[in-house]
């Protein structure tokens, strides 16, 4: 068995974006599922790992990291820093600004799409579709900087992989499932971009771990 140790159900993209961190820095993990279903996420076993009682927990010998985004960090700092360009200022500064793009402008508008064309319906709740045309404008204005941003450099902080790519991957592996499967088709450096993410084995890890859930996945 593992020492690392992911609680978390690989329906979550939060979940599976810390799978794509261990899998890129080449860490040994077992995954724990946790069903949130059946209020595992609140039970005392799991409140003593998170005291917010959500998912997902990386659990790393005697010690505990909550937030996906701190669990990808912590995996890069401890096995691959150079998935963060430590060591180089001005690097490692590209790869936190996009990373912040990420949380705050990228996965910001694309998550609500996902929860409202791919989560609702399967809890046999109705698509508020007011609610996803809002958010592809968000997304589309945002994709309009990618483009003009991967027009300059292979990935986003540079002409490096970094974490600020991988973390973009859990979510937007999602999109292939709804009716916005084409969406980087009008963004040709944006889908050029994500072609070669999706060659890598940890994307292709991502994939496989959502098609249980998301059956039209890539």
């Amino acid at each position: 068995m593992a020492l690392v140790k992911l609680y978390g159900m690989t329906m979550s993209w939060n979940v599976t974006r810390c799978v794509a961190a261990l899998e890129e820095a080449g860490v040994e993990y077992d995954v724990v599922p946790i069903d949130f279903g059946a209020g595992e996420h609140k039970t005392p076993d799991h409140l003593a790992r998170n005291p917010f009682g959500q998912m997902p927990v990386l659990q790393d010998g005697d010690f505990y990291v909550w937030e996906s985004r701190a669990i990808c960090k912590y995996t890069c700092r401890k096995n691959k820093p150079e998935l963060l360009k430590e060591g180089n200022l001005k690097e490692s500064t590209m790869v936190d600004v996009w990373l912040e793009v990420e949380a705050h402008q990228y996965t910001a508008a694309l998550e609500p799409i996902i929860l409202e064309c791919l989560v609702r319906p399967m809890f046999r709740r109705a698509t508020d579709q007011k609610t996803v045309e809002d958010n592809l404008v968000k997304l589309k204005k945002v994709l309009e900087v990618y483009e003009a941003r991967l027009t300059k450099c292979k990935y986003l902080a540079g002409d490096f992989l970094s974490l600020a790519d991988l973390n973009h991957v859990s979510a937007t592996a999602c999109l292939a499932a709804t009716p916005y499967a084409s969406l980087f088709d009008a963004y040709p450096h944006v889908k050029a971009w994500w072609s070669g993410l999706m060659a890598r084995p940890s994307v292709q890890m991502i994939t496989a771990l959502k098609k249980p859930y998301f059956q039209n996945s890539v």
